[in-house]
Protein backbone atom coordinates (compact mmCIF):
# COMPACT_ATOMS: atom_id res chain seq x y z
CA UNK A 1 0.00 0.00 0.00
CA UNK A 2 2.61 2.21 0.66
CA UNK A 3 4.63 1.68 -1.88
CA UNK A 4 1.42 2.06 -4.54
CA UNK A 5 1.28 5.73 -2.56
CA UNK A 6 4.89 6.52 -3.47
CA UNK A 7 4.13 5.33 -7.21
CA UNK A 8 0.98 7.73 -7.00
CA UNK A 9 3.26 10.59 -5.69
CA UNK A 10 5.86 9.79 -8.46
CA UNK A 11 3.49 9.54 -11.45
CA UNK A 12 2.00 12.96 -10.28
CA UNK A 13 5.00 14.73 -9.47
CA UNK A 14 5.89 13.72 -13.63
CA UNK A 15 3.06 14.50 -15.31
CA UNK A 16 3.23 17.91 -12.98
CA UNK A 17 6.96 18.43 -14.82
CA UNK A 18 6.11 17.33 -18.86
CA UNK A 19 5.75 20.45 -20.37
CA UNK A 20 2.48 19.18 -22.59
CA UNK A 21 0.92 18.22 -19.64
CA UNK A 22 1.38 20.87 -17.63
CA UNK A 23 0.16 23.44 -19.97
CA UNK A 24 -2.82 21.67 -21.05
CA UNK A 25 -4.18 19.70 -17.93
CA UNK A 26 -4.58 20.12 -13.92
CA UNK A 27 -3.29 17.06 -12.06
CA UNK A 28 -4.54 16.16 -8.49
CA UNK A 29 -4.03 13.13 -5.90
CA UNK A 30 -7.17 12.16 -4.31
CA UNK A 31 -7.01 10.31 -1.39
CA UNK A 32 -10.04 8.58 0.98
CA UNK A 33 -10.67 8.70 4.37
CA UNK A 34 -8.49 6.23 6.45
CA UNK A 35 -10.03 2.78 7.70
CA UNK A 36 -10.70 2.08 11.45
CA UNK A 37 -7.39 1.57 12.63
CA UNK A 38 -5.17 3.08 9.46
CA UNK A 39 -3.36 6.07 9.70
CA UNK A 40 -3.42 9.26 7.58
CA UNK A 41 -4.47 8.92 3.99
CA UNK A 42 -4.52 6.26 1.78
CA UNK A 43 -3.97 7.67 -1.92
CA UNK A 44 -6.19 6.24 -4.66
CA UNK A 45 -6.71 8.29 -7.73
CA UNK A 46 -4.32 10.56 -9.84
CA UNK A 47 -7.22 13.08 -11.85
CA UNK A 48 -6.23 14.72 -14.20
CA UNK A 49 -8.70 17.61 -15.37
CA UNK A 50 -7.95 18.71 -19.61
CA UNK A 51 -8.44 21.94 -21.16
CA UNK A 52 -7.60 23.29 -24.54
CA UNK A 53 -5.18 21.44 -26.68
CA UNK A 54 -5.01 18.15 -23.95
CA UNK A 55 -3.34 15.98 -26.56
CA UNK A 56 -3.99 12.24 -25.70
CA UNK A 57 -1.19 11.38 -27.47
CA UNK A 58 1.58 13.44 -25.44
CA UNK A 59 -0.40 12.46 -22.07
CA UNK A 60 0.06 8.72 -22.89
CA UNK A 61 3.54 9.06 -24.00
CA UNK A 62 4.18 10.89 -20.89
CA UNK A 63 2.66 7.76 -18.70
CA UNK A 64 4.55 5.42 -20.78
CA UNK A 65 8.00 7.34 -20.43
CA UNK A 66 7.42 7.32 -16.79
CA UNK A 67 6.30 3.93 -16.14
CA UNK A 68 9.94 2.60 -17.95
CA UNK A 69 11.56 4.92 -15.17
CA UNK A 70 10.33 2.55 -12.72
CA UNK A 71 11.85 -0.74 -11.15
CA UNK A 72 8.97 -2.56 -11.54
CA UNK A 73 6.96 -1.05 -14.46
CA UNK A 74 3.51 -0.87 -12.95
CA UNK A 75 0.31 -1.71 -14.69
CA UNK A 76 -1.33 1.91 -15.33
CA UNK A 77 -5.49 1.95 -15.46
CA UNK A 78 -6.72 5.37 -17.10
CA UNK A 79 -10.42 5.94 -16.76
CA UNK A 80 -12.59 8.32 -18.90
CA UNK A 81 -15.97 8.18 -18.30
CA UNK A 82 -17.03 4.49 -18.86
CA UNK A 83 -13.75 4.03 -20.75
CA UNK A 84 -10.79 2.17 -19.43
CA UNK A 85 -7.74 1.65 -21.04
CA UNK A 86 -5.12 -0.39 -19.13
CA UNK A 87 -0.96 0.43 -19.83
CA UNK A 88 0.81 -3.47 -19.03
CA UNK A 89 3.60 -3.87 -22.17
CA UNK A 90 3.45 -0.09 -23.31
CA UNK A 91 3.66 -1.41 -27.10
CA UNK A 92 3.61 0.79 -29.72
CA UNK A 93 0.50 -1.12 -30.42
CA UNK A 94 -0.89 -0.63 -26.64
CA UNK A 95 0.28 2.90 -27.23
CA UNK A 96 -1.77 3.25 -30.25
CA UNK A 97 -5.13 1.64 -28.66
CA UNK A 98 -4.70 3.82 -25.31
CA UNK A 99 -4.30 7.07 -27.42
CA UNK A 100 -7.27 6.14 -29.70
CA UNK A 101 -9.37 5.16 -26.68
CA UNK A 102 -9.06 8.92 -24.62
CA UNK A 103 -9.63 10.63 -28.35
CA UNK A 104 -12.76 8.41 -28.75
CA UNK A 105 -14.14 9.45 -25.12
CA UNK A 106 -13.05 13.02 -25.43
CA UNK A 107 -14.85 13.33 -28.51
CA UNK A 108 -18.31 11.19 -27.11
CA UNK A 109 -17.97 13.75 -23.85
CA UNK A 110 -17.84 16.85 -26.39
CA UNK A 111 -20.11 15.50 -28.19
CA UNK A 112 -22.73 15.75 -24.58
CA UNK A 113 -22.32 19.15 -24.48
Amino acid sequence: MQSDARELRSLHGWLRSDPDVRRTAVTDVQGSPPRPGEMGTALDVLELVTGNGWSAASFVLALVAWRQTRPQRPRVEIRHGDTVIILTDCSPEEIERATTALNNAADEEDGDL
